[in-house]
């Protein structure tokens, strides 16, 4: 079982964000019996999943819900401490880091730890539909081509998006599942150039360009999308590719190496460029993946544990240290 201990004393590590990446860096790190403690806030990405039948052992396909649930009940097996609350700011401090964990009611407590395993995850754009907030996360508009994608084939499909991610999501669509793809641009311009048009041929992509002004729907599903000119389009699928909001504000504030859009760097240990700070997930610039998401966790709760008892100071860059056997 893991140490017992309070909050006020230096733990091994503080793990942010308890979704795939998150609960599964707790349970290496509970079996492991590290001294760590799990803040959640409560809002992983992962719970939006209707159903996926792309996560090894689930056949008959699993909803991101009950994958959070399963692996809560797997780490609670083992006594792990998890905390409901937000890290609202994570400095430096002698030792490695604090973070203030904002709880219910207001209440706002520091916890200090040798390490930090931000797995705090991202948010989709929702698309601007009207009378329609947060579609994606109601369900109505999915956001993973690559998690159910193959449920949809043959189907009529409807990619919302522009610029280069719209596009290549839609080729992406038409390619691998369905002749029939619509891409969306909701009004916004899209100047496609020669190369560009030649994908759209190529794959007999549909381009609307005309904003949504309505729409009607179905239980579960979009059935109607009414643009600017009263033309109707029916759909039995639609997928938002306008991008993430990566929650990579603690890193960022630290001086975290990252990509143009917030997505942390990290090597091979999922390690950022801030000594004794690890990022896995949805955070974390790579495939967006649930089963990716717990590999990193597995990977950075294991160099964690093998770190464990090196100060962070030694650790240049983020670049030293060497795995463990798995």
């Amino acid at each position: 079982m893991p140490r017992s201990h309070g909050l006020d004393e230096l733990l091994d590590c503080i793990i942010v964000g308890g979704g795939p990446a998150g609960l599964t860096a707790a349970l290496y790190l509970a079996r492991f019996e590290r001294r760590f403690l799990l803040v959640d806030a409560g809002d992983s990405r992962a719970s939006w999943i209707p159903t996926s039948h792309n996560i090894p052992v689930f056949a008959d396909g699993v909803s991101g819900r009950e994958i959070l649930a399963r692996q809560r009940e797997h780490v609670a097996r083992y006594g792990a401490e998890v905390l409901q609350g937000t890290v609202t700011v994570l400095r430096r401090d002698e030792g490695g880091f604090a973070a203030s964990v904002e709880a219910g009611s207001g209440l706002v407590r520091e916890v200090r730890a040798r390490r930090v395993l931000l797995a705090t995850g991202a948010d989709d754009v929702e698309p601007d539909l009207p009378d329609l907030p947060d579609a994606v996360r109601c369900g109505l508009v999915r956001y993973c081509p690559i998690c159910d994608g193959y449920e949809a084939r043959g189907k009529r499909i409807a990619v919302i998006g522009h610029g280069d991610r719209g596009l290549g999501e839609a080729v992406f669509v038409a390619r691998t599942y369905s002749r029939d793809v619509t891409l969306l641009t909701l009004g916004q311009g899209m100047d496609l150039d020669e190369g560009e048009r030649e994908r759209v041929r190529k794959h007999g992509i549909k381009v609307v360009h005309e904003p949504v002004t309505g729409l009607d729907t179905a239980g579960d599903r979009i059935t109607v999308l009414r643009t600017a000119s009263g033309e109707e389009h029916r759909f039995e699928v639609l997928y938002s590719a306008l991008g993430l909001k990566l929650r990579s504000e603690l890193a960022l504030g630290l001086g975290a190496e990252h990509d143009g859009a917030g997505a942390l760097t990290v090597d091979e240990h999922n390690r950022t460029t801030v000594p004794g700070l690890y990022a896995a997930g949805g955070v974390v610039r790579g495939l967006d993946q649930v089963v990716v998401a717990m590999g990193h966790g597995a990977v950075a709760a294991t160099d964690i544990h093998n770190r464990c008892e090196l100060p962070t100071e030694e650790e240049i860059d983020g670049a030293e240290g060497k795995t463990g056997a798995a």
